[in-house]
């Protein structure tokens, strides 16, 4: 590097610092209040809302109390907004669902915009005597560029409305925009995959499947991210419990194995992984242990941004490229969806280069399975199936600039490993799923031999179920399940060795409940229903947020905010992302 490009990029940290500093002592978000009533049976949550910079925002309705009856999509009109013209410093996605009191599956949920998806999760089932209503959020600041030119969109629930399902759903839903400069640099074009012109997702049946999209791409690609969802459905709804189709006879599970794996391809070659998360929706396994708290991220899915700045000088060619999504392991079926996000060379109408290593070619996501499974008399199975993988990859690439030729590299090591445990007799028959699926990935910028910008991050899921059936010598049966769901991210940000920023989040749900079944299989009574779900969050410029809750027999049972945080009080800055949600690999960067 240049003396005069070190004197720019070393003005520039001052400047960043400088500016975090600042916004560190002045934006705290108004209110991270959940408002929720303990007694109440209504939907209660843990999760904080998006934190807001000061100031009126302009609001855009998508749609106003809509009804979902039926399979049919819900179209919209989009404007940008006449008051808020020029810069946004952030820009929140609002809907308010509900579905009546009676009988209703849970049902998909998701909101587009010009085929790209703002919005990805599924609704709370109601009771005969209640109608759960609840509030979802996301930050599309990083959509800035989509919201810039009228859009048409659609909503999509599907719902099934008759004489047995009665629970009809209602939603609205919103975006606003608050005026002002973000000190988060946008990307400047999103794009999204998929061959609906509004937007809708893909099923992906089996592993060979994939959402593809060819796109033509500006010519001054400097960096690349793909945001990924991959949303279990079918027969894989369950996958995490599923074994290997040898032993799926004697467990009586589902086969097909339980290793679930994004897999992200450029024109055909491996350019990344994403791992997918165990969602467990709220009809899963025992519709009461998420009465009134769902699983993590339930009701709104966290999409995991891929870093596909390696292929910035490809992608800048000029040519037409494919950009793909498939689901190793898939086994009918996946609904995905994946948008682009490009940060364009505001000084160069032309970025050349290429990719220099890719080892991830030639990888193929084959997990070791093992198993000490034994059968005994009478058809008795106990003993464990267990599934791993470890690997590690590194993907490089050069892009030539207009401040020079920048070299980026995204090294990432992915773990998955299962244990199912089976005890099967005339006396019962229990399951214990024990997984956790991890991500350490580190993403680097270089110009000549100076590390410019660095990117870490870390991710964990477990997951815990213990289902235990205990049969009674009259044949009736009762089915207890404890569940633990976890999501822990933790990342930090760096220029020019120097830690700018860095955050810790962690979002947990334990729940339990006992099913009754008489002899004839029909279910009688339910009862030790509780749960609890704790949220934190934490970063280095001094945001805290802590909230924990608890239900009993499907009431919320205690709530409180701020356990830990200074003054027993949650403060969060209005630039933070306390839910975990992506923000681009080099978030603070300016050029």
């Amino acid at each position: 590097m240049s003396h005069m490009g070190l004197v720019r990029h070393s003005r520039i940290l001052a400047g960043l610092s400088c500016t975090l500093s600042l916004l560190a002592g002045t934006a705290i978000a108004a209110d991270t209040s959940g408002g929720f009533t303990v007694g109440s049976t209504n939907v209660a949550v843990a999760d904080p809302s998006v934190p807001r910079p000061p100031g009126k925002p302009c609001v855009v309705e998508l749609f106003n109390d809509v009804t979902f009856t039926d399979f049919n999509s819900r179209p919209y009109a989009y404007a940008p907004p006449d008051g808020c013209q020029g810069h946004w410093a952030k820009v929140v996605l609002e809907a308010d669902f509900s579905v009546t009191a009676g009988r209703q599956f849970d049902r998909t949920a998701t909101l587009w915009l010009g085929g790209v998806n703002l919005y990805f999760g599924t609704t709370q089932e109601p009771s005969s005597k209640v109608a759960p209503s609840w509030h979802v959020e996301r930050d599309l600041s990083d959509y800035g560029s989509l919201l810039r030119s009228a859009q048409q969109g659609q909503a999509i629930i599907g719902n099934i409305v008759n004489g047995t399902y009665t629970g009809v759903i209602h939603g609205s839903a919103r975006l606003l925009f608050y005026p002002g400069r973000s000190p988060v640099r946008a990307p400047d074009g999103v794009y999204p995959l998929g061959a609906d012109p509004i937007g809708n997702t893909t099923a992906l049946n089996g592993p060979a499947d994939k959402l593809a999209k060819t796109l033509s791409l500006p010519r001054n690609i400097e960096r690349a991210y793909l945001d990924v969802f991959a949303q279990s459905q079918g027969g894989d709804e369950f996958w995490y419990t599923c074994v290997p189709d040898a032993y799926a006879q004697a467990t009586q599970e589902c086969g097909g194995g339980n290793f679930r794996e994004t897999e992200v391809s450029i024109d055909g070659q491996p350019a990344g992984v994403a791992p997918v998360y165990p969602w467990i929706y709220t009809g899963g396994m025992d519709p009461y242990l998420w009465r009134p708290t769902p699983g993590v991220q339930t009701l709104n899915f966290t999409p995991y941004r891929v870093d596909l700045t390696p292929f910035a000088g490809q992608l800048s060619d000029g040519a037409p490229h494919e950009v793909a999504v498939s689901v190793a392991g898939a086994h009918g079926y996946f609904s995905a969806t994946a948008t682009l996000l490009v940060y364009r060379d505001a000084w160069a109408q032309q970025v050349s280069g290429q990719v220099t290593s890719n080892t991830l070619v030639g990888q193929q996501p084959e997990p070791t399975i093992g198993s000490t499974l034994v059968t005994g008399s009478n058809d008795a199975v106990s003993g464990d199936i267990t599934t791993g993988l470890k690997r590690q990859f590194v993907i490089e690439g050069y892009a030539d600039t207009s401040h020079g030729r920048v070299r980026s590299k995204v090294a990432q090591t992915v773990g998955f490993a299962d244990t199912q445990t089976f005890t099967i007799n005339s006396a019962g028959y229990r399951q214990i799923s024990d997984q956790v699926t991890s991500v350490d990935s580190v993403s680097q910028s270089r110009i000549g031999p100076f590390v410019t910008t660095e990117y870490r991050e870390k991710f964990s899921y477990p997951l815990h179920v213990d289902f235990n059936q205990v049969i009674a010598t009259d044949g009736s049966n009762s089915s207890t399940t404890t569940v633990h769901q976890g999501y822990e991210k933790h990342d930090t940000h760096r220029l020019f060795g120097i830690d700018l920023y860095s955050a810790k989040v962690s979002n947990s749900v334990d729940s339990a409940d006992t099913l009754n079944f008489n002899a004839s299989g029909a279910l009688t009574s339910h009862n030790g229903q509780h749960s609890t779900q704790a949220f934190a969050f934490r970063d280095s410029l001094g945001s805290c947020y802590r909230t924990d809750l608890s239900t009993l027999s499907g009431a919320l049972a205690t709530y409180s905010e701020g356990q830990g945080c200074p003054g027993q009080s949650n403060r969060v800055f209005w630039f933070s992302r306390p839910d975990g949600s992506p923000a681009s690999g080099n978030p603070w960067s300016t050029w």
